[in-house]
This record gives structure tokens, sequence and C-alpha cells, in this order.
């Protein structure tokens, strides 16, 4: 890709991934196997990926996108890394699947307790069935029914956890203290009504309904850094709140699915110094296969099963290959000591290119980044000013999905929804950055006119 290219639209043919398209659609719902992949917010054919190397991705028609996705997150090191391929294809050679425990599951948990100062960890096969877990085991420590969570903030797809979920429509926003609806059909209420909502980065609010209700509550749940309204930014008295639920005696739950491992070794958790009681990870921890996990004090982590009465199992939990992919992950980056500050430059220098690029084209825009992670919301508000939820909703979606559809026009894979986080990886270098913000200039400049 040259920077050249980015100065005009260039006609990529979609031929391939529309029949793609068409035959997904007549075997599976909406023609994707996660809601946000169907371009339903801006409008278009999804591009139906090939292969992945490095920073690019190949679709099926033959054109090359730099990307911004990484996965949703867990390519840190970037696509088809050599060191994960090679531990990949090692453990292969032995089995796919034991259903018996093996020696990788024992050097992953050490690295991960190692890493992030957890006494212990259990493994899972994705992010939700390790926040869904992470509340079961607070139910079962406390013995209380309800659960907090803050608005806009998505913890999987679990029934109790789509409730005032991510990117979906924001509801109750002027409700009664605490109150809850579904984010999805298929979600009883009666599931809901023990979910209590609260507004992120809002300490008053959090402390009211804690007041009010905190004998009640089990746990708090609560992403560090926002990744699912667009990036959101913790204020300091916000996280001072978070952790005065613990006087009620609940439990803090830190999910780290996106952000761990991502903005430090230790994650949000130590990159902000939080304490909680039990942290979720996902993602990166699997090196681009499926898995997550949920960690803490011995104390509370002894609660689970067969130690424990909270009951938990999975078929595939601590598979070969994926400890395999997370070793072989987390090894790199403990062994690259100058990756998380190369990362943030890199993501500083882009949002800075991004803000000259609308500010030249008249479009308004807020970007908020922290370490590898970028929001650029299309709305007049200062930079590090979008702090909820409530702000994040006043972006103007057609104008995104306009700017969108110019970045892919011109070989740039951003995240297809206003309320995403993009994210950068370690083999992001200066050719990326340029050719990225030559494709902005020009993106902003349609957006303007």
């Amino acid at each position: 890709m040259t920077t050249e290219l980015q100065a005009a639209v260039l006609p990529a043919p979609t031929a391939h991934s529309e029949a793609l398209f068409a035959r997904a659609r007549a075997v599976t719902p909406g023609g994707v196997n996660s809601p946000v992949r169907a371009f339903r917010s801006v409008g278009g054919t999804p591009r139906f990926i090939a292969r992945a190397d490095g920073a690019y991705l190949t679709d099926a028609d033959g054109t090359r996108l730099l990307d911004y996705i990484g996965s949703w997150g867990p390519m840190i090191l970037g696509h088809n890394h050599p060191a994960v391929r090679g531990a990949i294809a090692d453990a292969l050679q032995y089995g796919t699947s034991f259903g018996a425990p093996g020696e990788r599951e024992v050097l992953l948990a050490e690295l991960v307790t190692r890493l992030t100062g957890v006494d212990r960890v259990r493994f899972v096969s994705s992010g939700t069935e390790a926040t869904m877990s992470a509340l079961r085991l607070a139910r079962g420590v406390t013995g209380r029914k309800f659960i907090v969570k803050f608005r806009g903030n998505y913890h999987g797809h679990a029934d109790g956890l789509l409730v005032e979920a991510g990117s979906g429509l924001l509801t109750n926003a002027d409700g009664a203290l605490g109150a809850a609806a579904p984010s999805s059909a298929g979600v009883p209420e009666e599931y809901a009504g023990l979910t209590l909502v609260s507004e992120y980065n809002d300490p008053a609010a959090l402390d009211a309904l804690m007041t009010a209700r905190g004998s009640e509550v089990a746990a708090v749940i609560f992403e560090p850094v926002v990744g699912n309204a667009g990036v959101l930014i913790p204020t300091p008295e916000f996280l001072a709140a978070l952790h005065r639920v613990k006087t009620h005696g609940a439990l803090l739950i830190a999910d780290e699915v996106m952000t761990g491992f991502r903005l430090s070794l230790g994650g949000a958790t130590g990159l902000l110094g939080l304490r909680p009681d039990l942290i979720c990870w996902g993602k990166i921890i699997g090196g681009g296969l499926p898995v997550g996990a949920y960690g803490g004090r011995a104390e509370v982590m002894d609660f689970v099963s067969p130690q424990g009465p909270v009951y938990q199992a999975g078929t595939l939990s601590g598979n070969p290959l994926a400890m395999a992919a997370g070793l072989a992950t987390l090894s790199a980056l403990e062994a690259d000591p100058d990756l998380y500050a190369r990362l943030g430059a890199y993501t500083t220098a882009l949002a800075a290119g991004l803000r000259d690029a609308a500010a030249a084209a008249g479009v308004p825009i807020s970007i908020n980044h922290i370490g590898s992670m970028l929001t650029a919301f299309h709305l007049d508000a200062p930079d590090g000013s979008v702090r909820t939820y409530t702000d994040a909703a006043a972006s103007d979606t057609k104008a995104f999905a306009r700017w969108f559809q110019g970045m892919l026009g011109r070989g740039v894979y951003w995240a297809p929804s206003q309320f995403e986080s993009i994210f950068v990886s370690g083999v992001h270098g200066d050719a990326e950055l340029n050719a990225t913000l030559d494709a902005a200039r020009a993106a902003y400049q349609d957006l303007g006119a």
C-alpha cells in the first residue's frame, strides 16, 4: 500500500465478498457469526477475509487492507506472528484436545499470576464465559443476588449482563436509581431485575446506589477502560468510588477482556493502580485463539469447584493449542519491554494526525485514546470530554459511516461502528501511520465538502 494510492477512493472489487455474504445469509443469521461484522451501522458489504499478515488483511477479492481491528484486540503482536504460529504448530503435533490437564495450562497460569498479581486463575473459552463465571463466583462468595454494572459497559452476552450494554440502545437514562432494562430480546425481565445500573464516570451516582442498595450487591463489574461505547477513560474520582464499593461487602470485578495485557503487562489494573477482587481476561490471553480466564485472591477463587461449591466447567477449557498461543503471545510481550511505549507513541501520533486532518476539513471530532486504543467520536466537543455513554451517544453516526466508507475505499479497515475502539499492533510503523493519515485527510475532506 502506498500513500499515493490513498488520495482517491480505490475501485476495489467486492464480487467475491458479496457472493459469500449472500451464501452466508442463507445459512447464518444476518450472514455473520457476530453482529458488528455485518456492517449494519455503516452500510455496504462486509469484507470476507482470506488471510492476515502483520498489520494487513487480504479479502476474498484480493484487496489488501491496513487493519485497525486486530481481530477486535487480540493481535497486539500483529497477525500471523511467527512465534505464535510456531507454538501452535508445535502443539498440534501432539493432538488438538485432551479433555484432561496438560502442562501448558500450568505454564500459562503461572505466567498470568506472575504478571497480574492474582493468586489463582481458571481458564475458560471466551470472555463471556469468564465474566459470567466471575459473577456466579461473587454471588456464591457473598450469598447475595444483585450485581451492579455501568451503562455502556459490555461484558459479553450472558443474560444478566445484556443490560444497558455497549453500543445497544440507551434506555432508562432518566429512569429511577439503578433501573435496568434488557438490551436484547430473549432476556427475561426477571434477569434484568437482578442487575442494577449506574453511569460510568459518575462517582456520585455510584455512591448513592451503593448507599441505597449496597447490602444486597454481590459484585460491581466494570471495564477499567471502556471499549464498547467507544473508548471511555475513567477519572480518578470514579476509580476511588469503585474501590469504595468494597466497604459495602461487595466484590469488585475488573473486566479486562479487552484491556488485559493491552495497556500494560499488568493490564489496565496495573496501569491505573486498581485493586479488584476478581479480574476477567480474554482476547490477548489466547493470542488469537478462543481463550478466556478469571482470577483473583486465593480465598475467593477457592470457592470454585472442585475445591469449592461454585460450579463451573468446560470441555475445551485449557485447550492445548489455545494455551500454546497464549504462552507465546504473553512471552513475546514480556520479552519486549519497549513495546507498550511504542504502541502509545504511535497511537498518540495517530490521534494528532486525525485531529489535524478533521480540523482542516471542518469536520468536528473528539478523540479519546489511551495506550494502543483510540476512538474518534464524530461530535463537537474537546478531546477527552467524552466520559460517559450518554456523551458518546451524541455522536453523528451517519457522519462516521460516511467517513468509514471513505477509509475503507482507500484501503484502511477501521472498526465498523462509531462505538468501538480501534487497536494498534506492534507491527504498525511509519509507513502504516502515513498511509492512514493520507486516507483520513481525503476521507475528512469528502465529509466536509
